[in-house]
C-alpha cells in the first residue's frame, strides 16, 4: 500500500484543459480526501452550521410568535452586552468562581496526591474512595447539596447548628455562593487527585534517595524536586479545569438558579436564563459567543504554556 501524505488529502491526478488547450491541475481530492470527504461534511454540518446560525442571531431580533422569524437588529445585542450592568456583575462572579475552584482544586487536588503517594498501606483503597465524587453526575451532586444544606433538615444546616451558626445557608447571598463553590471543589478534586499522583509515580526514586542522604527535608524535597517535576501534568489539570469552571452550570442551576438576589449568578446560568426564561435569543447569542472567546483565549493560553513545556505534540 503507498504512503499517504497531506498532498494526497487536497490533490489527486486530475487533470481538465483549458479552452486555449493548455493541461493545468485542478485541486481536486485523491482517494483518501474522498473517502474522508463525508465524515467531514457532516463534521460542518454539526459544527460550522450552529455557529453561523449563532453568528447571524447575534445581529437579529428572534420572534417565536407565528413561527421563527429574525429581524436585523444591527450592533444593538453587542451594544448591550457591554453596557449592561448585569451582565458584567454575572462575569465578575464568574471570574470568583473561576478563581475559588479552579485554585481549590489544584492545592487540594495536590496536597492529597502528596498524601496519597507518601501513603504505605491502603493507597489503592483510600484513592478509590476518594475518586467517587468524580463519578457523580454534576445535576446530582447539585441535588444532593440542595438537601444537605437545607435550613429545615439538611445535615450540614444541622452541623453548622450545634457549631452555633442558624442562617440559611442556600437564603445568604455569601454562604450561597460558598456553597455551590464548595460543591464544585468537593466533586472535580478527585480529578486534580488523580492526575498529580500520575505524575508523582514518575519522579525517579534515585533523586529522592539522593536527596534525602543529603539531608534535604520533606519541604525542600517537595519545592526543589516534586513539585517542578510535576509541574507539567499539573498543567494539564488546570487547563482541563479551566475550561470546565468558566461554563459550568449544573450544579448552581440545581441549587440556588442564580439566586439568592442574583448572588450566584454566573455568566452560563445569565445565558440559560436570557435564552430559555426571557426568550431573548439575540442576546443569549453574543453572550455565547463571548463565553466561547474567553474560554478558547484561556485554553490558547495553557495550550502555549504547554507547547513551551514540549507536552503539546
Amino acid at each position: 500500500m503507498g504512503e499517504l501524505t497531506m498532498g494526497s488529502l487536497t490533490t489527486g491526478p486530475h487533470r481538465a484543459e483549458r479552452s486555449s488547450g493548455r493541461r493545468i491541475r485542478l485541486p481536486l481530492p485523491g482517494f483518501a480526501g474522498r473517502m474522508m470527504a463525508p465524515g467531514l461534511l457532516v463534521l460542518a454540518g454539526v459544527s460550522l452550521l450552529p455557529f453561523a446560525a449563532v453568528v447571524v442571531m447575534s445581529f437579529s431580533r428572534v420572534h417565536l410568535l407565528g413561527g421563527l422569524r429574525l429581524e436585523g437588529a444591527g450592533a444593538d445585542n453587542w451594544t448591550r452586552l457591554f453596557t449592561d450592568p448585569d451582565m458584567a456583575w454575572a462575569w465578575a462572579r464568574t471570574a470568583g468562581y473561576f478563581v475559588l475552584t479552579v485554585g481549590g482544586e489544584m492545592v487540594l487536588g495536590t496536597v492529597l496526591a502528596i498524601c496519597l503517594w507518601r501513603l504505605r498501606h491502603g493507597r489503592n483503597t483510600a484513592l478509590s474512595l476518594l475518586l467517587l465524587p468524580m463519578f457523580v453526575a454534576p445535576v446530582i451532586v447539585g441535588l444532593l447539596g440542595r438537601f444537605l444544606t437545607d435550613s429545615t433538615f439538611g445535615l450540614y444546616s444541622w452541623v453548622l447548628g450545634q457549631l452555633g451558626y442558624h442562617g440559611d445557608l442556600m437564603g445568604d447571598k455569601t454562604t450561597a455562593f460558598v456553597s455551590v463553590t464548595l460543591m464544585d471543589v468537593w466533586e472535580w478534586t478527585p480529578l486534580v487527585t488523580l492526575i498529580a499522583l500520575a505524575g508523582l509515580t514518575s519522579v525517579p526514586s534515585s533523586v529522592l534517595e539522593a536527596a534525602s542522604l543529603d539531608g534535604a527535608g520533606l519541604l525542600r524535597t517537595l519545592r526543589h524536586i516534586v513539585l517542578p517535576a510535576i509541574a507539567p501534568v499539573l498543567l494539564v489539570a488546570l487547563l482541563i479545569r479551566s475550561m470546565d469552571a468558566l461554563r459550568y452550570f449544573d450544579i448552581i442551576w440545581n441549587t440556588t438558579g442564580g439566586g439568592p438576589a442574583d448572588a450566584t449568578k454566573t455568566a452560563s446560568v445569565k445565558l440559560y436564563e436570557t435564552a430559555f426564561r426571557f426568550f431573548d435569543f439575540g442576546y443569549a447569542a453574543v453572550t455565547g459567543l463571548l463565553m466561547l472567546a474567553v474560554t478558547t483565549v484561556v485554553a490558547r493560553y495553557f495550550v502555549r504554556l504547554l507547547d513551551r513545556k514540549g507536552l503539546a505534540r
